[in-house]
């Protein structure tokens, strides 16, 4: 088996065998797949196993696998440079790109990831207004960096590690964390402390403890607030830019942030991230400004011409009604079959997201979603992998589709769905 022979492998000189720990499957309790293939909705393991796929590397894949315009544009570049640490042209096509798509970027800023866009988001916010407290959401997970990887959701979430091993308390305590939808909770932090607060970030869908949606006054009174004390509002459209509408959730919802972090989608399947915001914030950016940031391989050719064929492709198709409508076909689907095995089950959908959560309460902040059977959610994962489905290895994630995902994909994963239920 070359999945067991792969892993025994990566052992030897990986942590866990991973880059990344939610890749280990360990909150599934199984031994982690090496993907060798994708094409369009499906993805092939190192043993040869066909899988449905949704997870999508992790949402960034929103045109399916080898989308051939992408990869005939990585192709044709790769064959000028890898890289020239140097500007280059593509950088500004996708910025341009980016500005007309995302209704309150005036100016954007290329990373490589989407925890170097939310750490240097929040240089930008406490650089800007000279304050150093962050407030962040109870399970939103904006990366690794120290002052957000405090009660965070996600991998952290999926293995239960303490927000800060490694983290010092000093930087810690520059943190306020508070329950997601909850305004009272917001109120009250700014009352004590909103002189003090350089900036809010938050996930306006969050993502990483599943698919939560934001009740209908909270981003509302997100903005309201932070414009009250003269703090700063960062949305991590990490997950949700691009992906439920051209401009994201801040389009969706009608809400405007002063710094927008991007990501996955961005870059088409390769490393990227960005963020930005109106000229006046974004200006105070080095060199033009003099808050500090820099990166060797920001605005590699590969990724911007990569990110700017699928831009170009959601700006053009606008897929977003009909990956609604499929995503609404697929959840509707997975709750039937789970009702019928009387699984107690939530499911939460917006757009292109959904995740299942193995629960009968609503699910609208961490502390519900962490109601959820984790052990039936195990169960679910591997009979669906079992089966050829792949979804993400937590339960605290999202599941996603992509404009190559066929209707008659839906109902093979259903089928697929439906077999693997019944042996639970």
């Amino acid at each position: 088996m070359k999945n067991k022979k792969l892993l025994r492998e990566a052992l030897e000189v990986l942590p866990g065998g991973v880059n990344s720990p939610v890749r280990a499957f360990k909150a599934v309790g199984g031994e982690p797949i090496f993907l060798v293939k994708g094409r369009k909705a499906k993805v092939w393991d190192a043993d040869g196993n066909e899988y449905i796929d949704f997870l999508a590397s992790w949402g960034a894949n929103i045109l399916g696998h080898a989308h051939k315009k992408v990869v005939k544009a990585i192709q044709e570049e790769a064959e000028k440079s890898l890289s020239f640490g140097l500007t280059n042209p593509y950088e500004i096509t996708l910025a341009r790109l980016v500005v007309e798509m995302v209704p309150t970027v005036e100016k954007v800023r290329f990373v490589n990831s989407g925890t170097e866009a939310t750490m240097s988001a929040v240089r930008l916010a406490r650089g800007i207004t000279g304050r150093k407290y962050i407030v962040k959401f109870e399970g939103c997970y904006h990366g690794h960096y120290d002052s957000l990887l405090v009660s965070a959701g996600s991998g952290v979430a999926t293995f239960g590690i303490p927000g800060t091993p490694g983290i010092p308390e000093e930087i810690a305590k520059l943190t306020i964390v508070l329950p997601y939808n909850n305004v009272e909770a917001l109120e009250k932090a700014f009352k004590e402390y909103g002189g003090e607060i350089a900036a809010v970030i938050v996930e306006p869908v969050a993502g990483n403890m599943g698919v939560v949606l934001p009740k209908k006054e909270f981003l509302k009174e997100l903005r309201r607030i932070t414009r009250e004390y003269n703090s700063l509002l960062i949305f991590d459209e990490v997950i949700t830019g691009f992906r439920l509408s051209k401009g994201g959730a801040q389009e969706l919802f009608g809400i405007e942030p002063d710094i927008t972090c991007l990501g996955k989608i961005l870059g088409g399947g390769l490393p990227v991230g960005a963020y930005g915001g109106k000229k006046e914030i974004m200006e105070r950016v080095a060199p033009e400004g003099d808050i500090y940031q820099a990166g060797t391989l920001a605005g590699n050719p590969l990724a911007m011409v990569s990110g700017l064929e699928t831009l170009k492709e959601l700006r053009d198709k606008e897929p977003y009604k009909e990956l609604e409508e499929k995503m609404e076909k697929l959840a509707k689907g997975v709750s039937d079959i789970l009702k019928e095995k009387g699984i107690p089950h939530t499911v939460n959908r917006i757009g292109s997201m959904m995740t299942v959560f193995f629960t009968d309460k609503e699910v609208f902040d961490f502390q519900t979603a962490k109601t959820s059977d984790t052990e039936m959610f195990a169960k679910f994962f591997k009979a669906l992998l079992k089966n050829g489905v792949l979804i993400p290895p937590s339960q605290f994630e999202a599941w996603f589709l992509t404009t190559a995902h066929e209707n008659e994909d839906i109902e093979d994963a259903l089928e697929r769905i439906r077999k693997a239920v019944k042996e639970i």
